[in-house]
């Protein structure tokens, strides 16, 4: 018993040695430090999830130089100017029939003096590839920027910095998973110099990754991408990195979900829709840019937003309207040769994510 006891304790003391040799074995030994993650390119594709979008307005302090006449008049400062005469009318007769001029606009002259963005400076992108009369320089000193929706909204409070839009199209944007705008790039040897790659739009069905202020977003979150009732999302574009810029060439027809008030599914369709993106592993920042249907751009705006919710940033939907139609640049209609669609430019942010496809079980058990 006594010479299996000294047997097992040698044994045992060889294991240890054997153990504390490995542990203290030579640096070259040593195992490699674990490393979480690696890249977000992979298999030559990366995604971005939007996370922020404003209509392009180059505001200067104080408004001095677009607005120097002041912004626009909105619902309620019409009202008070159309019928505060003293004369007794019904309900018909003023408030249903203003409201009845919001749902069916005309562009016959009004009473109203509607202020233009004034000067020659705009974000956006040169649309239409030529330097016009119209034009605009953008801050960074290129010419031939399209960009008339800016001399419609740029003097109306609802589009600038701290207006209601702005504020609640992106609360909606990331509260809404049926709004959320995906992009992801393939084919990508390279984000900073490549001379083809291919841009696909989605709707994403996940929510954001906030961090913890609240206010930004973290990288490397998974957006599973809507095929089946998001699939009128879903365009594709040809481009380009330069520099660590995306460039996309002009797309014909691009849908992309527009979140809007209470849920409600809403979306806007761009003409000669291009990107103009800073690219980097993490987040994606620039321009997206094209021609937006008059009409469809004032319907969108009356079924997101009531006469009440204008009133908030002195939006009149009908001085809008009018403006726009003036002011179109785009798409001229076959039979009357008027244009259609004006130019715009919307600022944009996105952040990293990695887009799944989803599986073919998925598709088939949703019918």
């Amino acid at each position: 018993m006594k010479s299996n006891a000294v047997r097992m304790m040698s044994i045992a003391g060889s294991l240890l040695a054997a153990s504390v040799t490995v542990a203290l074995g030579t640096a070259s030994a040593q195992p490699a430090p674990l490393q979480e993650g690696g890249g977000a390119l992979k298999d030559r594709r990366i995604g971005y999830v939007m996370t922020h979008k404003y209509w392009a307005v180059y505001e200067t302090e104080g408004a001095k130089t677009e607005c120097p006449q002041g912004f626009n008049d909105g619902p309620r400062e019409q009202f008070k100017k159309l019928y505060d005469d003293g004369k007794k009318r019904s309900i018909v007769e003023a408030q249903l029939k203003r409201e009845g001029e919001q749902w069916h606009p005309t562009t016959a002259p009004e009473s109203f003096v509607f202020k233009e963005a004034q000067g020659n400076v705009s974000y956006g992108l040169n649309l239409d590839g030529k330097v016009g009369p119209e034009d605009f320089v953008s801050p960074e000193g290129e010419k031939g920027i399209d960009n008339q929706l800016y001399r419609v909204i740029g003097c109306i409070g609802h589009y600038r910095t701290m207006g209601t839009i702005n504020h609640f199209e992106n609360l909606f944007m990331r509260s809404y998973d049926d709004a959320r705008i995906v992009i992801e790039l393939t084919e990508v040897d390279d984000l900073k110099n490549d001379d083809s790659v291919v841009v696909t739009t989605y709707r994403g069905s996940d929510g954001l990754l906030q961090d913890a202020t609240g206010e930004g977003f973290i990288p490397g979150g998974t957006q599973r991408v809507d095929l089946r009732w998001g699939k009128e999302y879903v365009s594709k574009l040809k481009g380009k990195i330069v520099d660590g810029v995306l460039i996309t060439e002009p797309a014909d027809r691009v849908m992309l979900p527009w979140g809007v008030t209470f849920g409600t599914s809403g979306y806007h369709v761009f003409r000669g829709f291009e990107l103009k993106l800073k690219l980097d592993p993490e987040a994606a920042e620039g321009l997206m840019a094209g021609f937006v249907d008059v009409k469809a751009f004032n319907h969108h705006l009356n079924t997101s937003w009531s006469t009440h919710h204008h009133s908030y940033g002195q939006l009149s939907s009908p001085s809008q309207f009018k403006a726009m139609s003036r002011l179109a640049d785009g798409y001229p209609d076959p039979k009357t040769g008027k244009n259609t669609a004006i130019s715009s430019a919307v600022k944009v942010k996105f952040t990293q994510v990695y887009v799944q496809q989803p599986e073919q079980k998925e598709l088939v058990s949703q019918q």
